[in-house]
């Protein structure tokens, strides 16, 4: 039997899991469609990694999949609408139908709570046998609603409401924290996204030790309860400031370089969560297969600077597919305790936004929404959720 490279990447560490990064219904149609490019003398193999990851009839029987949970973003959930229009369209005009004055908006996020509900009954035989340990649902709140803390606690509610194995997504905003520590307070588990520097990664920990603090005080039922903080890699690296920082000094950033530079980050975060015993475990995102720009050779340092950790590693369809036939070299066992590049350090230290990405005290809360990287995904993730809801409005206008 040949094993997935993901599935090497989790035997660095019993605790490190492999998480799906969209939802659970477009799985079946995009197995199919990768084994259909498998090479001829790799397809039994391919067949049988996928197999092990999902499969609805092994779920069902046993309640045991490969991948330990899932994570869905409004990108992701479009992609799911695109892959079965159709039968949304029919779900959206029975919405309306029942609701004659929801309105767009209503009938969008009722649609949406759907796909959620839906994506979690998936998979919900797997977090029953597990004792609520694997099998959980990520579900975002409205990315358009970053600093309104009102609406998102609302909708987080909502989000949690359509399952026992549904944990609420929050921006890594000032309001999204202290909405975070609201949710952990009542015991739901939350994935904070959107989150890309130290400072944030603090203020979460901070949240989800004062949402714990009132828990226990108040009696409430924990035993299901889990956290998830998210470094979004590439998007740090690629959608910030550091390459346009570093053009206006005069200096010249290798993409290795970039590639420090996120990994430093996401060590620094680590290692100080384990240093402190905190509960929430690091979520790695945002990942890429690449030539090194030294070696020439195929690489995936967002895994393999990182084997031998516990961390969560969320992987979307088009990242699995690329590591099918992807020769990346073996693991290294320790390669989370190896220390950053220290020259590229050095360069990355010049910017203002590495700084702040990498100092504890590198930005205030307030800060948080004005960071290059967060500003950049925050419009991606508005512009998708605003694509869903037109597909709402021209399935009820005709």
């Amino acid at each position: 039997m040949t094993e997935h490279v993901l599935e090497l990447l989790a035997a660095t560490n019993p605790g490190a899991e492999i998480w799906w990064d969209s939802s659970p219904l477009i799985f079946p149609n995009w197995k199919k469609e990768t084994l259909a490019k498998a090479p001829a003398d790799q397809a039994a193999d391919w067949e049988a990694q996928l197999t092990r990851f999902m499969d609805q009839e092994t779920i069902a029987e046993d309640g045991t999949m490969g991948f330990r949970g899932v994570t869905t973003n409004p990108p992701l959930s479009l992609q799911a609408i695109k892959v079965a229009p159709e039968m949304w369209a029919g779900r959206i005009q029975e919405i309306a139908r029942e609701n004659p004055g929801l309105g767009v908006e209503g009938v969008y996020w009722t649609m949406y709570l759907d796909l959620v509900r839906k994506g979690a009954d998936a998979i919900r035989p797997v977090y029953e046998k597990s004792g609520g340990k694997y099998g959980m649902l990520s579900g975002q709140v409205d990315p358009r609603f970053v600093r309104d803390g009102d609406k998102m606690l609302a909708q987080g509610l909502t989000i949690a409401a359509q399952g026992a194995n549904v944990m609420v997504k929050l921006p890594g905003s000032k309001e999204g924290y202290e909405v975070l520590e609201e949710l952990t307070a009542r015991g739901i588990s939350t994935n904070n996204t959107t989150s890309f520097t130290v400072p944030q990664y603090l203020r979460c920990m901070a949240a989800v030790s004062a949402g714990l603090l009132r828990a226990k005080a108040a009696g409430v039922d924990l035993s299901r309860w889990r956290s998830v903080i998210t470094h979004m890699s590439a998007r740090l690296g690629e959608l910030g400031d550091w390459r346009a920082e570093a053009k206006s000094r005069g200096i010249e950033l290798s993409l290795s370089e970039i590639r420090d530079g996120e990994e430093a980050v996401l060590k620094r975060a680590y290692h100080f969560g384990k240093s402190v015993g905190h509960p929430s475990k690091m979520l790695q995102c945002s990942m890429r297969i690449e030539k090194d720009d030294h070696s020439g050779k195929t690489v995936s340092r967002h895994i393999e600077d990182y084997a031998g950790s516990d961390m969560v590693y969320t992987c979307p369809p088009g990242y699995i597919a690329g590591l099918m036939d992807a020769d990346l070299a073996p693991f290294e066992a320790n390669a989370i305790d190896r220390e950053p590049n220290k020259a590229s350090l050095e360069k990355l230290f010049k910017l203002p936004s590495f700084r702040a990405a990498y100092e504890f005290d590198g930005m205030r809360p307030d800060e948080f929404v004005h960071f290059g990287a967060f500003k950049a995904t925050e419009t991606e993730f508005a512009a998708a959720t605003r694509q869903t809801v037109d597909f709402v409005r021209k399935t009820i206008e005709g």
